[in-house]
C-alpha cells in the first residue's frame, strides 16, 4: 500500500507533504522491522522509539513516521502530531478498516473482563455465529488461537487490527474485544468501531498510572463515548451500553455518560436484567435471569456471585445488543467450562483443594475469597503478592482484605521488578498487621513465590482450600529487568506432588530461589 492512502481517512492533522512510498507492514520495534515496513517511533516510559530509528532503517524501514523534528535520515520521515494515537488509524487504513466490517462488542472493566468476553464468545458459537475473540490471554481466530504476551494488557494498535483483518479473511462476522485501561488511554483501540460496549466494574487499580480514580474510570468510559464515532455498517450496528447497576461508584457516572442506547444488569431488583433465585455451590452458580421482557433459567461452571455478575453482563449485550434468543445465550454460558487461570482448581489427589486465580486487585482478591468460603466448609488459605512499580496503595489494601476474610494468609512475590520485594513485603504486612493480622500466627512473608505456595500447603488441614492469586494464566514472573519463565498452576503442581510424594513438573525458577535481592536487582 501506498504511505500516502494511510493518509485519506485519518481523523487526525495530516502531514503536509507525504512522499509515494510503498509500505508492506507496520512496526514499532525496531527490532521487529521487515524491509518495506513503516517504522512508527513512539515514547514509551522506558525508551523512546525515536532512538532505534537507524536501526529500523538498517532493518529495512521504508519510512519513518514519528512526533519530533528529525531530519537527515535516507529514508522519507513523516512528522506526527502524537505517533501512539496516530498507529490505530495507521493500522486501521493498512488492513482496510476491518472493523467496518465487523460487528465488535467491546469488553472492558477492573476485574471480570475476560471472563465475560469468553461468557460472550460462548454465546456466539452457541447461536450459530461465526465468532473472534480479542482476550488479554489470547486472540480466537476460528481454530487458530494465537497468544496475546506474556502480561496482560490490550495488544498494541497495530496488532489488533491485523488480527481483525485475519479475523475477516476467515470469514468471521463478529468480535469480541477484551479492552483496558491502558489500550483506552494510548488510543490502542480507537479504530475498532464498537457496535456494543460491555462494563463489569470499575475499582482501584491503576491509580499510579492514571493519576486517581476519576482519571482510571474516565479511560474505561471512552468504550461507550467510541459508540458515538462509529460509522454506519451494512450489517447494521446497536450501539449500546451495557453497564454494571451495583458498580456504585462508576454506575451513576456511566448511566449519565452514555450517550447512545443503554441498558443495566444486577443482582438487585432496581436493575433491567437481574439474577433470582440464585445458588451457589462448589461445582457452579445457578440463577434465573429475568427482564420484563424474559425469564429464563441459567447455569454455570464458573463459581461466585461475582460470576453471576459477569453471566448477566454476557447476557444482557447478548439479548439486547444482537437479538439472541435468552434460551441460546443460557446455554451458551452453560458451555463454557472456564477460563484459564481463573478460579482453576488444581488436582493432584489431596485432600484438600487448591485452587489458582487472576486475582490482582482489591476488589478481584474480595470476591475471590468470598467465592472460596461457597466451595468449602474448611479453611481458607490466600496466596498472593503485590507488583512493582505499580499502585503501590493496593498492596495495604489486598492484606487488609485478606486478614480480613481469610483464615491464614501468605505473602510473596508477584512481579516485584526493581523494587525491594523486601520493601513491598513490608507494606503489606502492615495492612496485615492493620486489621489484627498476627505474623508468624495468621499471616507469613515468604519471598520466594515457590516456597510459599509450598509453605501453603504444609499449613492445610483436610477440607481446607488453598488459593494462590494474582498471576493466573499468566506466563512470566519479573524480577529486576528480566522476565523469567513462571506459570502459577506448574508451580501448585510441582508444590503439591513433592507435598504428595508423587512424580510431578519442577518447580519453575525464580532467582528468589537462590540469589540475594541485591543481585538481581542489579540485573
Amino acid at each position: 500500500m501506498l504511505l500516502k492512502n494511510l493518509f485519506i481517512d485519518f481523523p487526525l492533522p495530516t502531514p503536509s507533504v507525504i512522499p509515494d512510498v510503498d509500505i508492506a507492514g507496520i512496526a514499532i520495534d525496531s527490532r521487529a522491522v521487515k524491509p518495506g515496513d513503516l517504522f512508527v517511533a513512539m515514547r514509551g516510559g522506558l525508551a523512546d522509539g525515536h532512538d532505534f530509528i537507524q536501526k529500523a532503517i538498517d532493518n529495512g524501514a521504508s519510512a519513518i513516521a514519528g512526533d519530533r523534528d528529525l531530519a537527515g535520515f535516507s529514508v522519507p520521515y513523516i512528522r506526527l502530531e502524537n505517533s501512539r494515537h496516530a498507529l490505530t488509524w495507521l493500522a486501521a487504513a493498512f488492513y482496510n478498516w476491518p472493523a467496518r466490517r465487523l460487528t465488535v462488542i467491546g469488553v472492558t472493566g477492573t476485574d471480570g473482563k475476560t471472563t465475560t468476553s469468553n461468557l460472550i464468545y460462548r454465546i456466539l458459537i452457541a447461536a450459530g455465529i461465526k465468532a473472534g475473540m480479542i482476550s488479554t490471554v489470547n486472540a480466537v481466530i476460528g481454530d487458530e488461537v494465537l497468544d496475546t504476551g506474556f502480561h496482560v494488557t490490550t495488544p498494541d494498535a497495530h496488532d489488533v487490527q491485523r488480527y481483525l483483518a485475519k479475523m475477516l479473511e476467515a470469514g468471521l462476522t463478529h468480535v469480541v474485544l477484551e479492552t483496558t485501561s491502558h489500550g483506552w488511554s494510548q488510543r490502542r483501540v480507537d479504530a475498532c468501531e464498537f457496535d456494543i460496549g460491555v462494563v463489569t466494574n470499575i475499582t482501584h487499580e491503576h491509580m499510579d498510572e492514571h493519576g486517581g480514580y476519576e482519571n482510571y474510570r474516565a479511560a474505561k468510559a471512552r468504550l461507550f463515548t467510541s459508540l458515538e464515532w462509529t460509522r454506519e455498517k451494512s450489517q447494521g450496528n446497536p450501539r449500546l451500553g451495557v453497564i454494571n447497576r451495583d458498580d456504585v461508584k462508576s454506575f451513576a457516572f456511566l448511566n449519565d455518560h452514555v450517550k447512545v442506547n443503554r441498558i443495566n444488569y444486577g443482582l438487585g431488583e432496581e436493575a433491567d436484567i437481574r439474577a433470582v433465585e440464585t445458588q451457589y455451590d462448589p461445582s457452579g452458580i445457578r440463577f434465573v435471569a429475568e427482564s420484563k421482557d424474559f425469564r429464563v433459567a441459567t447455569s454455570s461452571k464458573l463459581v461466585g456471585a461475582y460470576n453471576v455478575s459477569n453471566c448477566l453482563a454476557a447476557l444482557t449485550a447478548a439479548v439486547y445488543g444482537l437479538g439472541i434468543e435468552p434460551r441460546i445465550a443460557a446455554q451458551g454460558i452453560a458451555a463454557l467450562e472456564g477460563i484459564p487461570g481463573r478460579m482453576e482448581r488444581i488436582e493432584m489427589g489431596q485432600n484438600f483443594t487448591a485452587i489458582v486465580d487472576f486475582a490482582h486487585t482489591p476488589n478481584a482478591l474480595k470476591v475471590a475469597l468470598e467465592a472460596g468460603r461457597t466451595m468449602t466448609k474448611g479453611r481458607v488459605i490466600s496466596v498472593f503478592g503485590s507488583a512493582g512499580l505499580r499502585d503501590k496503595e493496593k498492596r495495604r489494601m489486598m492484606a487488609e482484605t485478606s486478614a480480613e476474610l481469610a483464615d491464614l494468609t501468605v505473602l510473596t512475590a508477584e512481579d516485584p521488578r526493581t523494587e525491594s520485594l523486601d520493601g513491598i513485603l513490608e507494606e503489606m504486612a502492615a495492612g496485615a498487621r492493620s486489621k489484627g493480622g498476627r505474623e508468624g500466627e495468621t499471616f507469613w512473608r515468604v519471598a520466594d513465590r515457590g516456597e510459599a505456595i509450598k509453605f501453603a500447603l504444609r499449613l492445610a488441614l483436610p477440607g481446607d482450600m488453598v488459593l494462590s492469586c494474582g498471576k493466573g494464566h499468566e506466563q512470566s514472573m519479573c524480577f529486576g529487568k528480566t522476565e523469567y519463565l513462571w506459570d502459577d498452576r506448574a508451580a501448585m503442581r510441582a508444590a503439591l506432588a513433592e507435598f504428595l510424594g508423587v512424580d510431578g513438573p519442577a518447580m519453575p525458577y525464580l532467582p528468589s530461589q537462590d540469589k540475594e535481592e541485591e543481585e538481581w536487582l542489579k540485573e
